[in-house]
């Protein structure tokens, strides 16, 4: 049911010897599927924390971890230039097997809540997080995934080796994927790659593409594109609703 009363707080996440500081929000009074959050690399500012509720409202326990938690605990950015110097910093220093550990933990986490369908969990991600969300699609637990606009998913992978894109086969869920046509990070030939990748292995997954550019979805960001946004929110409710709740 859409527009629950939930409740948001912050919460750590323990993976090894590392405690992710992440963002909880939880409808009240049920039981619902879980949703790992994964931000861009502004870290889990408002917009994040936005759209964590938003999940939250639509009957879903949403949980955004800080994936900058090795290089940069706390780190919040606001998409001015200084901000986006930093993020592109922090992301530089991630690993693949790093960030997955990561998404797996809120996963695990997830799962101690006894609000939480512990079979019933997806993952959306923005700009880098839309191309952590893809590495991850690839773990057994994620049932469904909404990436949006992942940079670099054909070209590479976080901290070196062969491009993430090479990972599709891997994927066991439903993925889609939305990109802007006009976005100068990531050039159509290689969303094309993508959606190609997608097809040849047999993906369950929509594509979508957008006349917008980089974080259309975003309302804090200059490529903004408010009748896009609200497309893409209606395909992501459309896709955890029949995959998660089987609506």
């Amino acid at each position: 049911m859409p527009n629950q009363t939930i409740q948001t707080s912050s919460v750590h996440l323990p993976n090894g010897e590392l405690s992710i500081e992440a963002y909880l929000a939880e409808p009240t009074g049920g039981s619902f599927p879980g949703i790992v959050v994964v931000q861009e690399i502004w870290g889990v500012n408002a917009h994040i924390r936005d759209v964590t509720e938003r999940l939250a409202r639509e009957g879903y326990v949403a949980i955004a971890p800080a994936i900058f938690q090795r290089a940069a605990p706390g780190f919040e950015g606001n998409y001015d230039a200084d901000s986006t110097v930093l993020g592109r910093k922090y992301k530089d220093a991630t690993k693949a097997d790093e960030l997955l550990s990561d998404v797996q933990a809120a996963i695990a986490y997830l799962r101690t809540l006894p609000t939480v369908k512990k079979d019933a969990i997806g993952a959306i991600g923005f700009c880098f997080g839309g191309h952590i969300v893809y590495l991850a699609a690839t773990l057994p637990d994620i049932k469904a995934t909404a990436s949006f606009y992942g940079g670099g998913i054909a070209t590479m992978t976080p901290g070196g080796g062969a491009p993430t894109i090479t990972r599709t086969p891997d994927i066991e869920g439903t993925l889609y994927a939305f990109f802007g046509t006009t976005d100068p990070l990531i050039p159509v030939e290689q969303i094309d790659q993508i959606e190609a990748a997608l097809k040849q292995h047999h993906i369950d997954h929509r594509f979508f593409r957008y006349p917008s550019g980089h974080g259309f979805f975003c309302d804090q960001r200059p490529d903004y594109n408010p009748n896009d946004a609200a497309d893409a929110w209606e395909k992501v409710k459309e896709l955890f609703g029949r995959v998660l709740k089987g609506e």
